[in-house]
């Protein structure tokens, strides 16, 4: 149980970091969409995935995990809890991404195993302001025969 509190207390650190906003000019400031759900329940397993700049992550957890912290860079995060276990599991993942004009964005995922077997994917890639990434995932968690396919989009601001 505790394995599933780190990685849970990760996901709300991601996504409170990156709800926080920075010093600037309110001046022509989109009104923002509703960010949509950052889960999904898949029977045996609940999938958690979000995307945010990576200048948005905390250094020190940018550091841990050796990611370049910028305005111009995205990061997908993933993770799959099994609901019985309450611990992360493993999983096959496939991303494709492009953004509305059909520019393919190449995210490689990263697989990062905690020694607590917490087990968590990220990937990253280029963004512009206002651009929009449609991400299309599939997952098939370890044991699992059926893959899972989740669809969402994230806007993206550069300050």
């Amino acid at each position: 149980m505790i394995k599933v509190k780190v990685l849970i207390k990760f996901i709300f650190l991601i996504s409170f970091l990156s709800s926080c906003g920075g010093p600037g000019s309110s001046t022509n400031v989109p009104q923002a969409k509703l960010a949509g759900p950052t889960s999904i329940d898949i029977g045996r397993h609940i999938i958690y995935f979000s995307a945010q700049p990576t200048k948005q992550i905390a250094p020190e957890v940018a550091e841990k995990y050796n990611i370049k912290r910028s305005s111009k860079r995205a990061m997908l995060n993933i993770s799959i809890i099994q609901k019985s276990s309450g611990f992360s599991v493993m999983a096959d993942i496939t991303i494709e991404a492009s953004n509305m004009t059909g520019q393919i964005k190449n995210i490689e995922l990263q697989e990062i195993q905690e020694p607590s077997n917490v087990v968590f994917y990220i990937g990253n890639t280029n963004i512009a302001n206002r651009e929009v990434i449609i991400f299309n995932i599939n997952i098939k968690p370890e044991n699992e025969e059926k893959t899972a396919q989740i669809k969402f989009e994230r806007q993206f601001y550069i300050d």
